[in-house]
């Protein structure tokens, strides 16, 4: 693919559009910088197909606003959700309306362009049925019941300290479980586990 793949980046920053802008430039990609999510909005209807990088903290209108806003204008660009918080509740809402990745401030140049990479492959459809429903449910399946339920947890938003609780183990044996899963699935990051158990139908509920 020759032409320029062009990047909607949404932060409230001005130092991030610029440090962020440039490096993605100097590695090839035609970057558009809004400062705001309704500024965005004002033009996502006709924006230029590409990947949106949205912020999630952000003043009068959140990340997450803007991504349900996008869902129900029906602009279906693919989105990756940066956050400066770590906030895995919030990497949930967003995977569960449809992100791609979520990544954490400050992100390192390999891991951004890598969830691009993955970004416009979604958008070129090359891998639209890549984790199909079967697949993920087979994967899931080779997992103990116990490290299903750490998944679960994971599912709700929870961090490891509150599925201890609710398990009645402690927060040590969650991280020895969680890795358990990770390593299982094939997966180096939450977004990835999420995915699968997304497509696999699992919920945080049963």
């Amino acid at each position: 693919m020759t032409e320029k793949r062009t990047i909607h980046l949404v932060d409230d920053e001005e130092s991030v559009r610029r440090s962020a802008g440039f490096m993605l430039r100097t590695s090839g990609y035609e970057v558009k910088a809004y400062a705001s999510g309704i500024e965005f909005l004002k033009v996502a209807k006709d924006a230029e197909p590409g990947c949106i990088l949205l912020d999630v903290r952000m003043p009068e209108m959140d990340g997450l606003e803007v991504q349900a806003e996008l869902n129900t204008r029906g602009v279906a660009l693919p989105v990756i959700v940066l956050t400066g918080h770590g906030d895995i509740n919030t990497a949930v809402t967003a995977m569960k309306g449809g992100a791609v990745d979520f990544i954490e401030k400050p992100f390192e140049k390999d891991v951004l362009l890598k969830a691009l990479d993955t970004a416009f492959r979604r958008l070129e459809r090359e891998d639209e049925a890549a984790t199909s429903e079967h697949e993920a449910q087979v994967r899931i399946a080779a997992l103990t019941q116990r490290e299903q339920d750490v998944l679960r947890g994971l599912v709700r938003g929870h961090p490891n300290k509150t599925i201890a609780y609710d398990l009645g183990i402690s927060p040590r044996t969650v991280e020895v479980h969680r890795a358990n899963v990770m390593s299982k699935l094939g997966v180096r990051s939450l977004s990835e586990a999420l995915r699968i158990a997304f497509a696999a139908g699992l919920r945080g509920d049963a």
